[in-house]
């Protein structure tokens, strides 16, 4: 891993799909969730602008207060 990859994978998350293509931060979320079942005409919908504008922020600021986030969303009751 280069060096720039590993900052790069630092700030988001990146997925390389079946034919080469990478994807990173909200756009590489919303392809996650269409491949485990999520419904497919809803990732569609919200990689429309305005919303994948809204996505993308949404992940940055999930993305840089992750010790924040955790401390809700992975929790075990």
């Amino acid at each position: 891993m280069t060096p720039q990859l590993l900052a790069a994978c630092r700030q988001a998350v990146h997925v390389i799909t079946g034919d080469g293509q990478v994807i990173r931060a909200g756009r590489a979320a919303l392809f996650v969730l269409a491949e485990i079942g999520y419904p497919r005409w809803l990732m569609r919908l919200l990689h429309r602008p305005p919303l994948i504008w809204i996505v993308e922020v949404g992940y940055q600021i999930v993305a840089r207060n992750r010790p924040f986030f955790s401390k809700f969303l992975f929790t075990k009751e």
